[in-house]
This record gives C-alpha cells, sequence and structure tokens, in this order.
C-alpha cells in the first residue's frame, strides 16, 4: 500500500526544504523554532516555524499552516464539491518600548498594509508582564495576517515569493526600528 501525502504534508515539507535552504544554504535567515502539533481534540494540525534574519534576530517571524478534520477528511474522502487545502497565517514577533508602542503599531501597520496590501488588517496585539514593582519598559509585538483563502499545491509556485515578501517585511520592520 502506498502512502499519499496530503495537502498539508505537501505544503509543510516545501515550506521546511526553502526556509532551511534560506538557513542553511543562503544564510539569509536563522530559524529560531519549529512546532509540528496534532490536535488530538479536534483531530487538527499545526505546523508552526519561526525564523529570523541573519543580522537582526530581533525581530521574527512565524509561519503557521494549519488543517482541520473536516479538510483532511474531504481530501481523503474525495468529497464531490469540497476543495480541500490549508490556512496559513503569517506573525511577526518583536518587543517594543512601552512609550513609543502606539506610533511603532501605527508604523507596522502601514508596513505590513504596503508590502501585503492585505484585504483584512493585521491583528496586532500587545502583551507585558505585569509587576507591581516595576512598570513594563517594553511590550511583546505580536503583528498577524490571515488570509481569505485555503492555499493547496496549486500554490507551490508562489511559496517562494510569500517567502520573499516575509523577509523584506522583516528588512523594513528592521529599518523602521532604527
Amino acid at each position: 500500500m502506498l502512502f499519499d501525502p496530503s495537502i498539508y504534508d505537501n505544503l509543510k515539507v516545501a515550506f521546511e526544504n526553502q526556509l532551511y535552504d534560506l538557513d542553511n544554504l543562503d544564510a539569509r535567515i536563522t530559524v529560531t523554532g519549529r512546532r509540528d502539533l496534532l490536535d488530538m481534540a479536534v483531530m487538527s494540525r499545526t505546523f508552526a516555524i519561526r525564523f529570523a534574519l541573519r543580522e537582526a534576530p530581533a525581530i521574527e517571524a512565524e509561519l503557521l499552516l494549519e488543517a482541520s478534520l473536516a479538510e483532511l477528511a474531504a481530501e481523503m474522502m474525495e468529497l464531490a464539491g469540497q476543495k480541500p487545502g490549508c490556512r496559513l497565517t503569517l506573525r511577526f514577533h518583536q518587543q517594543l518600548p512601552r512609550e513609543t508602542a502606539d506610533a511603532d503599531c501605527a508604523r507596522i501597520r502601514d508596513i505590513l498594509a504596503g508590502i501585503w496590501e492585505p484585504e483584512q488588517p493585521p491583528i496586532q496585539t500587545l502583551q507585558y508582564k505585569i509587576d507591581e514593582t516595576q512598570p513594563a519598559s517594553t511590550y511583546a509585538h505580536a503583528a498577524e495576517l490571515t488570509f481569505n483563502r485555503k492555499i493547496d499545491e496549486e500554490q507551490m509556485e508562489d511559496l517562494p515569493d510569500l517567502l520573499e515578501h516575509a523577509l523584506r517585511t522583516l528588512e523594513e520592520l528592521v529599518a523602521a526600528r532604527k
């Protein structure tokens, strides 16, 4: 019996290959984290990989690829009228000084809008640990881009462009901090 990899498996391997090539062969990025999760409660899969520019490790990008049970079932059972695929999310993480966080968030929104032209505005979150003796001097910031459509193997040739956009975003976020 032959194993037929799912859309999720094929996309995950394609993203891994391209990102590790950017790390190991091109030395443009450093992969800083990787998770491959199976949620047994809802039978979904999530692949997450984090990376930063070699010369600017303080700002990281995170790519998340997700497939639900419904997506996997539609693919394996070849359900009529179903177009299986995966959800893709990009996040950009950095620390922001408390004093300039509002202005920084506006600048980040403009950078993301200029590069990605998203249909939905990015979701930005700020987090800090509450310490009654010392107020937080920085916030953990995440900017999340979601895409309105699922991706599948038909978009495989678009992956290099998507990753170049992510690298350009990192470069512009780094430049905005200077």
